[in-house]
């Protein structure tokens, strides 16, 4: 397993027309599709398919602790690409509907939805419930797995969150609360001979955001894998695990950068997240913006305009107008460790890892495969 080099020039662009998560759930629902060549060959024509989403783990992470993860580095596979922004929100949404952000709308942690800015995650505004005022479905309309209705193994406080309401309606839910219920779930739905499973696991990007990169990282890597291998244990002859992830992660800790006051004097709004931070113009300000954003911050980041991201195919092939109205005007897309605070994006903790931007330690997820013990 070699780690993807970063280069802090260019950002990692998502391969919507290759090895992409927005290009995985096809084939592994639908066994008519052709089989891209980037997907395991294990997987083809598997009877039963069980696909663990690992949240937070990237491939560069997975990559330096390939000791600590001997189950997964053992699997068959490599890496591919997350969506962009390389954040939960919307990187779940592109592997459960199969498309790029820009068609599936949910192009951000924090999206401006008319004036108000929408936290997917939690489904609020101003720190408020938002399902009532803004549903889901006005947001994310398109069916997750092409229709099917599948078992979906996640937290079971996610059951009825707006964003879980977004990404996974009409599927079959079963909550677990500890991870070693995700076995059980995963084991029971494969008895009752059910073509395919989807699986979430967060510890690893929990832990990541609360304690960044280090020991404690080492450790939920370490008991991750544990899952896989215990999962792989259950796996009937015939059924094939296969561990995707939606983004890396990148140490940030302090590394926190407040835009200059000559940027904030164009700006009305923002939203987005810390590494990938869209700035909304006040009216007739958007050159003024864009022009003091690469002044003052093009040392740290990528400065880039909504047309850019369009154009060179940041959100994919097809941007909606629905998804072209949640973008700001200019964006700041960190090339380095940086953050860009905005004092309305604050939760309960301090986040020392963090994601969203376009590098490689963000950007390159692993797709991996294995059967069971004893099927290889």
């Amino acid at each position: 397993m070699e780690r993807r080099p970063s280069n802090p020039g260019a950002p990692v662009l998502p391969e919507h027309d290759g090895a992409c998560v927005s290009r995985l759930m096809g084939p592994l629902v639908d066994p008519t599709e052709d089989w891209p060549a980037f997907l395991p060959e294990l997987a083809r024509g598997a009877e039963q398919v069980v696909l663990l989403v690992l949240d937070g783990l990237g491939w560069n992470q997975l990559c330096d602790r390939t000791s600590l993860a001997p189950t997964l580095a053992a699997m068959q596979g490599g890496s591919i690409t997350t969506a962009a922004p390389s954040t939960t929100a919307t990187a779940l949404t592109s592997i459960a509907t199969g498309l790029a952000p820009g068609e599936h709308g949910v192009i951000g942690y924090r999206m401006a939805i008319d004036r108000s800015v929408l936290n997917v995650l939690r489904w609020s505004v101003d720190g408020r419930d938002a399902r009532g005022t803004i549903p889901p479905a006005s947001i994310q309309s398109h069916d997750p797995f092409l229709g099917q209705r599948p078992v979906v193994i996640t937290r079971s406080e996610f059951a009825d969150t707006g964003f879980t309401r977004a990404h996974l309606d009409r599927t079959r839910l079963r909550g677990w609360r500890v991870a070693s219920s995700i076995v059980v779930e995963v084991a029971a739905a494969l008895r009752r001979n059910e073509p395919f499973v989807y699986a979430y696991y967060d510890g690893i990007d929990k832990i990541a955001h609360e304690f960044g990169l280090g020991d404690h990282y080492d450790a939920e890597v370490a008991a991750a894998d544990r899952l896989v291998a215990d999962l792989r244990a259950v796996l009937p002859a015939g059924a094939v695990l296969v561990v995707t992830s939606d983004h890396g992660q990148v140490d940030v800790g302090d590394d926190l950068i407040e835009p200059d006051p000559a940027v904030l004097s164009h700006v009305d709004l923002q939203s987005g997240e810390g590494r990938f931070r869209w700035l909304h113009a006040r009216p007739g300000r958007i050159r003024g913006l864009q022009a003091e954003a690469a002044a003052h911050h093009s040392d740290r980041a990528w400065v880039v305009t909504r047309e850019q991201v369009i154009d060179e195919g940041w959100l994919g092939p097809h941007v909606t107008d629905a998804a072209l109205g949640r973008l700001g005007d200019v964006a700041l897309v960190s090339r380095d460790t940086a953050a860009f605070v905005d004092p309305a994006d604050g939760g309960s903790i301090r986040l020392v890892a963090r994601h969203g931007s376009l590098t490689a330690d963000e950007m390159y997820v692993p797709l991996l495969a294995a059967t069971g013990g004893g099927h290889d």
